[in-house]
């Protein structure tokens, strides 16, 4: 394997092998050496302590220990594979270390024809890269290009990735280039990856407009570049992009767009940037020669906010100017419900309008995903606290709804289980963690939902991690062949079809061209001109002489 490791103002680097040193050979900022498969290093700068490679495709002892030289060869069966465009199609998102009793890549290969059945296009995966301890979320990583080794490493992944295309299905990784985390994060031992000019929630931001910036935007394209060409990974969901503080003339997400098209042509594949992004600014997904930012999807977190709001009654935190049928008619035309007015949240005026004709597929929407239900007070799914009418209509809404619509794992059962907020950091740090989460939430205000009694789960227990590993033999087969039908109910859908929703007293409705859903909250009944055929429903529903009757907590969709 060739070392490449950008340290632009070392006198030397040496790599450390056993007891004795290998120096590395200086072409320009960067510094290089091959070694043999299975070599365990750290690398010394200016004769100094070793850390592990800030490129390590492996870490085997944990992100302290030394990094693994792999050549990461391996027989690909999916040679005619290209999922072509995902935006559009049913994604589904998993934590490896939860979605299975092992939590192992290699374990969740065999859950893939489950997702198949099911209707899913794309399976997103909580980002991978190591991570300090067993168990996490994966938000805290820090070595960008090493697969975490409790999900069994580089090698599973691969495995798991042609998995997936033998099904049928793309696979999406969740990456996160706006910080490192605390623990393990030597970066900076090599040269200015971070930056003081700019402050990010987590600390130091990464230096992308900053002297020595070009290391660290070439670190991350060189990080999407690898996902794509060595683990024939299809997509990259960028997280929290707002925090990628960049003031240079091209934004880094505009350059990785560019850079993406020219992967796409010389791999033959379709590859496809997701960004998640709170900031309801339209150039997120505007093409760069517009001066846009080019990202091919974005997260509606709006979108989400006006559902839960709607089904649930929560106004708190927030959801605090959410929750009318006015305000989820908005985000099912609009996708942005603060395109310019002012967000009671954030003390503030927030985002910006989005065009006309823009395609709503571009933006992936959900009722659930893992910050919607593990930031929680105790992590609890939908499923565990409303009406399940409630919760389906929900489902119908998102399925049917003219967005990209994705499923958190377990929802399409109904699943209970909670996904909660769980690390696994050593000493003072763990301490910090579990102390941080406990002040956190007590601003929240989540005992108006919980009671006086609540109690934050501590995220350093190993019981609120194995709390949250979904339970597969709790599947409730009524629940799964709801989705089952609904998913299928959307190839009815035409692609040019708008959505048209309405709304009155206790009731929402989307008019989707052959097909419209119709919902009914709380007690008593409602009727709705609805000519054609019942399709599907949910609770109390009929339809006669044109005339749909819905009871308590019931849904239907029909085709007029």
């Amino acid at each position: 394997m060739k070392l490449n490791v950008w340290s632009p103002h070392a006198s030397s680097l040496d790599a450390l092998i056993g007891g004795a040193r290998l120096p590395l050979e200086h072409v320009g900022e960067y510094w290089s050496a091959d070694l043999p498969e299975g070599t365990e290093y750290l690398l010394s700068v200016d004769g100094g302590p070793g850390f592990p490679d800030p490129r390590s495709r492996f870490q085997p002892h944990g992100v302290h220990g030394p990094s693994q030289a792999l050549d990461l060869d391996f027989e690909w069966s999916d040679a005619s594979w290209d999922s072509g465009r995902t935006l559009g199609t049913l994604w589904y998102e998993l934590h490896v270390g939860t979605f299975t009793p092992a939590g192992t890549l290699d374990s969740a290969i065999a859950k893939l024809p489950h997702l198949a059945e099911l209707g899913v296009g794309v399976v997103e995966l909580m980002p991978l890269a190591a991570f300090p301890g067993a168990r996490g979320w994966g938000y805290d990583g820090v070595a960008l290009f090493a697969v975490h080794e409790a999900y069994g490493g580089p090698s599973a992944l691969q495995r798991f990735v042609d998995a997936a295309h033998g099904l049928g299905l793309a696979v999406a990784l969740d990456v996160v280039y706006n910080h490192l985390g605390p623990a393990g994060n030597y970066l900076s031992q090599f040269g200015p990856y971070f930056t003081d000019a700019h402050e990010t929630p987590w600390g130091w931001a990464v230096n992308l407009d900053t002297p020595g910036a070009h290391g660290m935007r070439e670190f991350i394209l060189d990080n999407a570049r690898y996902w794509f060409e060595q683990f024939h990974i299809d997509a990259l969901r960028l997280d929290a992009v707002h925090a990628l503080l960049d003031d240079s003339d091209r934004h880094i997400l505009a350059e990785l767009a560019d850079a993406t098209h020219k992967w796409q042509d010389e791999l033959g594949r379709t590859l496809t940037l997701v960004a998640e992004s709170d900031e309801n600014d339209p150039r997120t997904i505007a093409p760069t020669s517009q001066g846009g930012r080019g990202m091919d999807g974005q997260w509606a977190d709006d979108v989400h906010h006006a559902l839960h709001s709607y089904l649930t009654g929560e106004t708190f935190g927030y959801y605090v100017d959410f929750g009318t049928p006015q305000t989820l008619a908005k985000a099912f035309r609009q996708v942005f419900v603060h395109d310019g007015d002012y967000s009671t949240f954030r003390g503030k005026r927030w985002g910006s309008p989005l065009p006309d004709g823009v395609d709503m597929t571009q933006f992936v929407t959900f009722t659930q995903n893992h910050d919607q239900v593990g930031n929680r007070g105790l992590g609890d799914r939908p499923d565990e606290r409303l009406p399940r009418g409630a919760v389906m209509a929900g489902a119908a809404l998102l399925l049917l709804g003219p967005f990209t619509p994705m499923l958190f794992q377990g929802q399409e059962w109904g699943t209970t289980r909670p996904f909660r907020f769980f690390t696994d950091h050593d000493g003072d740090l763990g301490k910090a963690v579990s102390e941080g989460r406990l002040t956190e939430f007590a601003q929240h205000g989540w005992e108006k939902l919980y009671g006086d009694g609540f109690e934050v789960p501590d995220p350093q227990s190993e019981t609120t991690f194995l709390d949250s590993k979904l339970d597969w033999e709790a599947i409730d087969p009524e629940v799964l062949a709801a989705y089952r039908e609904l998913i299928e109910l959307r190839s009815l859908i035409a692609d040019d079809s708008v959505c048209e929703p309405s709304y009155g007293d206790g009731w929402f409705r989307i008019d989707r061209g052959r097909i419209a859903v119709v919902t009914h909250a709380g007690a008593g009944t409602s009727t709705h001109d609805a000519p054609g055929e019942l399709l599907w429903s949910w609770g109390p529903a009929a339809l006669e002489d044109g005339v749909l009757t819905l009871g308590p907590h019931a849904v239907a969709v029909v085709r007029p």
